[in-house]
């Protein structure tokens, strides 16, 4: 089986990540006595979530709406997570005086179980398995607690919280990350606004219950066949990527910012779209990582 490099991904998530919510990075204390780490991704113990999302705007002489609803399950502090999304776009469009509507509709659904990540496609049929990443990482690296680095993150991408706010009830802490505004209570975005390129997307909480008992049910996924995907490594393969990753992070938590820059725009040749700001925060969040992987 093909070999992950651990190092190498990381380095490439950092450079080109621009504020997508549900994905977090680490701040990083090496933890090799517990295999069985669990992560801890929120502040509450359980939730059933149900969000609308409302998209509209108009881009190169194109109109756009759209709307959508997705679940979102977690227990045991988010180790055990389903998401599931449906949503539909209409975009119409008008060249020469002839008008054209084209409508898509999605439907995903991702489950996250203790750092194995489930993908529905229910297009083909299939379930997609592999480790997610940063899970794994803050499982080795810093006991599991997504919700602590995350906000370090944050803070590393120039995110700053710039007020409070209220979403059924419940107060949050409203996060402004590039541009986007997070309403996050305890962890967990209850409110995205996003608007880039004249196309304002709005997610929202509709109703939302915390440390309740949620019931296996809402994790189970479709009965189609699972397929690993080629980076999907076993246990010894995937100690073997930690213990390297730890020797080069010793190597290379003392490196400049122009070592950074072209290691980054080697490895990930669309890095070069970023601006200098943006590989300039990348490179403080690397720093950062690589001295704390290195102790």
């Amino acid at each position: 089986m093909k070999k992950l490099s651990i190092l190498v991904a990381l380095v490439i998530i950092t450079a080109s990540c621009r504020g997508n919510e549900n994905k977090a990075a680490d701040s990083l204390a090496v933890n090799s006595d517990k295999q069985e780490t669990k992560l801890k991704r929120y502040e509450v113990k359980s939730a059933m979530v149900t969000y609308k999302t409302i998209v509209s705007g108009k881009v190169m002489g194109s109109t756009i709406s759209g709307s959508g609803t997705e679940s979102l399950y977690f227990k045991n502090w988010g180790d055990l997570e389903l998401k599931e999304a449906q949503s539909s776009q209409t975009t119409t469009s008008k060249f020469f005086g002839k008008s054209s509507t084209q409508t898509t509709e999605t439907h995903t659904m991702n489950k996250l179980d203790n750092g194995k990540s489930y993908h529905v496609d229910f297009e083909r049929k299939i379930i997609m398995l592999r480790r997610d990443m940063a899970m794994e990482m803050n499982k080795m690296f810093a006991d599991g607690d997504v919700n602590k680095t995350g906000k370090q993150m944050l803070e590393g991408m120039g995110g700053k919280i710039v007020g409070q706010g209220s979403v059924l009830g419940y107060n949050c802490d409203i996060w402004d990350v590039m541009g986007a505004k997070q309403w996050i209570y305890k962890g967990l975005p209850l409110k995205i606004e996003v608007s880039i390129m004249g196309i304002t997307t709005v997610t929202k909480a509709v109703t939302a219950k915390f440390d309740v008992s949620v019931a296996d049910k809402y994790f189970k996924l479709p009965n189609f066949p699972i397929e690993e995907m080629e980076d999907y490594q076993n246990d010894e393969e995937y100690e073997e990527d930690r213990i390297e990753m730890k020797k080069n992070a010793q190597k290379m938590k003392n490196m400049t910012y122009a070592e950074y820059k072209a290691m980054v725009l080697k490895d990930d040749p669309e890095a070069a779209e970023m601006s200098e700001e943006e590989m300039k925060q990348g490179y403080q969040m690397f720093k950062m990582m690589m001295k704390k992987m290195a102790n």
